[in-house]
């Protein structure tokens, strides 16, 4: 593109008297009769022969041979002259300039449309465009899972058709229904001639400065975006409205039908749109389409990388590797079986706390987001306080692991890490941390140790963890019979599910963030994603095997029979009432996946005493409030019991990070101190270096 721009240059530079006096003389021309074939190639330049070569033009600078190359067909054009302009263009000067976008009477020195490097650009975006196509439409390959999107239409068609009939069922329902809708459009019309009109008038909708999509200015200061935006937030209130007011359906249908409705009302923003988009208008001008052509050609690359299925690139990864700034705290993995390598991390204190602790993270997406990057590592942080670490890390399954469940997990995850800690240091009792589904399993574990009088974890530290899910949140409106049959069926060919399926529903659960955002940065704006450690983590999803996953969404989700005392291990019937050992649970208050209300009612459940800690933000950033980098507060109150609103009301706010408040925690229930351990010192040699190898397997 340099070296397009320096040749513009050196033309403008040699011809620009020549050209400003052609144009004047061809447009005076056009004002006094109809261009003849000659004339108009004269005036907006020569076509393309038929082998794309343009024909020797007198008049042309030596410097017009270098210009762009210009697909057969496809005529070539130069800046829009005084007079030439479209009536239909002329009458959206105003609009446009507005946008940055100046045409026909433009003050002298404002940009201008280059209509010669918008034909090579749209000749470039068809060319990524067809290639995308061609991407979109290939085939599965034998063995590959098949699109899930015909089903989820299905089941968002017939959750939101359901609302519809109960609203169309009764004639007056259905007035009030379109009523509501119609007051809400014609205030808005008013409103808008109102201000129109001169008049200083509020918005119907006030905007919302939380909501990214409509950060831009324009969205506010234009009447015609800031009406876009007030159509398209009236008609999701509404719709939002009716779901929440058809009290005849069942709550499993209601919620169905605000999250289809969701995913479509996200969908549909104008923020999506090239023609309603601002933002995407001002960067195609100014980039002559530029913008697109790399748009489209991250979007071809997205489609061959998911073959056929688009695979939004959210972060740059060229800039992230496990091992190099990803998880990069020393230690050695001392074990390792089919499920689970054992990271012992190496201290950096002379003298460690005796009582080890073991952290068994989830098997959903990988362990290191705890090991982050060395600013926002949690296991950095407990190593440098003189805690002796060991980090569970689960294998990405594959069709070998199909008949794996929660219970071998247990056994050859968490039993098989503490006989394993013991012959490393040998402690037999350590602490332990279970980080959400990792947390539901320890909390099953820990039930079941209860009953067969196991008591090598002495304490435990829950993080976003569900053990009762009667109040589980949006993933649960995923979770029934239907769905569990067609998961069921799915998994049967390969024995684990996806890696992308799991990923894809997380995503849907912040459409906006995590969908949309980047649809319109990557594949309009033509931006590069960012360089985002923690993007990096979440894109790199793991499997989850049939029999374990399953487990999880019928006995936890469906039935909550952990919760309802009806869970079992090897015969024993799992009561969380008898585990006494002290227990710090962990919520975060925007959690989409834990949430803290469902986080609290499990906290209940448990025999002994009870430290529950709120933090802000999210299920993982609410978690990595590191001490380095605090971004968030935290709230404590007392043993959690009743509901949730009144505790909150009662709790203490704290600013920074929890970090400190959890290790004081942990150090109070055993102080004692000992001479630091080195990995692979102990009665097991080192087999790797950490992060080891389970965690760098990528499907």
């Amino acid at each position: 593109m340099s070296s397009i721009g320096s040749r513009r240059g050196v033309e403008s530079g040699q011809s620009g008297k020549t050209k400003a006096a052609g144009r004047k003389k061809r447009a005076k021309a056009a004002a006094e009769k109809k261009l003849s074939a000659s004339q108009a190639e004269k005036a907006h330049g020569s076509a393309a022969d038929a082998n794309g070569r343009k024909p020797s033009s007198p008049t042309a600078s030596p410097a017009s041979s270098a210009s762009p190359p210009v697909a057969p067909g496809v005529a070539s054009a130069t800046v829009i002259p005084p007079g030439l302009m479209p009536p239909a263009l002329a009458a959206l000067a105003p609009g446009l300039a507005k946008l940055g976008i100046p045409m026909e009477g433009a003050a002298d020195g404002a940009p201008k449309p280059d209509l010669e490097q918008i034909a090579y650009n749209m000749a470039r975006l068809l060319e990524h465009g067809g290639k995308a196509l061609a991407a979109s439409l290939k085939p599965p390959e034998p063995g590959e899972t098949k699109s899930d999107l015909s089903s989820e239409m299905s089941n968002a068609i017939r959750s939101i058709s359901k609302v519809a009939e109960h609203w169309l069922s009764d004639p007056k329902k259905t007035v009030e229904a379109q009523s509501a809708l119609v007051v809400g459009f014609l205030s808005l019309l008013s409103n808008t001639l109102r201000r129109l009109s001169g008049e200083a008038e509020a918005p119907v909708v006030p905007y919302d400065p939380s909501d990214k999509r409509f950060t831009a200015p324009e969205w506010r200061e234009s009447l015609v975006f800031d009406f876009l935006r007030q159509a398209h937030a009236i008609a999701v209130n509404w719709a939002n409205a009716i779901i929440d007011r058809s009290d005849d359906l069942d709550p499993q249908t209601r919620g169905k039908a605000k999250f289809y409705f969701r995913q479509i009302s996200s969908a549909l923003a104008p923020s999506n749109f090239f023609a309603t988009n601002p933002e995407v208008l001002k960067e195609t001008w100014a980039s002559n389409g530029e913008n697109l052509v790399r748009g489209a050609a991250m979007l071809a690359r997205d489609l061959e990388a998911g073959k056929g299925r688009l695979k939004i690139t959210r972060y740059d990864a060229s800039k992230f590797e496990v091992g190099k700034n990803l998880a990069t705290t020393p230690g050695k993995v001392i074990f390792r079986n089919e499920l689970i390598e054992l990271i012992q991390y190496s201290p950096t204190t002379e003298t460690v706390y005796k009582r080890p602790l073991l952290i068994v993270p989830p098997w959903i997406n990988k362990f290191y987001i705890l090991d982050l990057t060395a600013d926002k590592s949690f296991v950095r942080y407990a190593v440098s306080q003189g805690l002796t670490v060991f980090m569970v890390s689960w294998v990405n399954p594959d069709s070998r692991h199909r008949d794996k469940g929660f219970e071998d997990y247990m056994r050859e995850g968490i039993f098989a890490a503490l006989e394993a800690i013991e012959k490393a240091t040998g402690e037999t009792n350590v602490t332990a941390i279970g980080y959400c589904i990792g947390g539901t399993l320890l909390s099953m574990t820990l039930a079941y140790m209860a009953e067969i009088g196991d008591k090598r974890i002495e304490s435990a530290s829950f993080f976003t963890t569900q053990t009762d899910f009667s109040q589980a949140g949006d993933l649960k409106i995923f979770i029934d019979e239907e769905h569990l049959r067609d998961l069921e069926q799915k998994m049967a060919a390969t024995g684990y599910l996806e890696a992308s399926a799991m990923s894809t529903s997380f995503n849907m659960l912040r459409p906006e963030d995590l969908i949309w955002s980047f649809v319109v940065n990557n594949y309009m704006k033509g931006k590069p994603p960012l360089a985002f450690d923690l993007l990096a983590w979440n894109s790199d999803s793991t499997r989850m095997t049939a029999a374990n996953h399953i487990t999880y969404l019928r006995d936890c989700y469906l039935e909550n029979r952990l919760a309802r005392g009806k869970a079992a291990f090897g015969g024993k019937t799992l009561n969380l009432k008898k585990i006494t050992i002290p227990v710090y649970h962990l919520a975060t208050r925007e959690d989409h996946i834990a949430p803290a209300r469902s986080v609290f009612i499990g906290a209940q459940m448990v025999g002994g005493d009870v430290r529950y800690v709120l933090a802000g933000s999210g299920h993982i950033a609410g978690v990595i409030n590191s001490v380095a980098k605090p971004k968030y507060q935290y709230w404590i109150g007392d043993r959690p019991s009743g509901a949730f609103e009144e505790w909150l009301e009662k709790a203490t706010e704290h600013p920074g990070s929890w970090w400190p408040d959890w290790l004081e925690w942990v150090v109070r229930q055993s102080p004692e101190r000992a001479p630091a351990r080195i990995p692979g010192s102990g009665e097991l040699p080192a087999l790797c270096d950490a992060p080891g190898e389970y965690v760098k397997i990528r499907y």
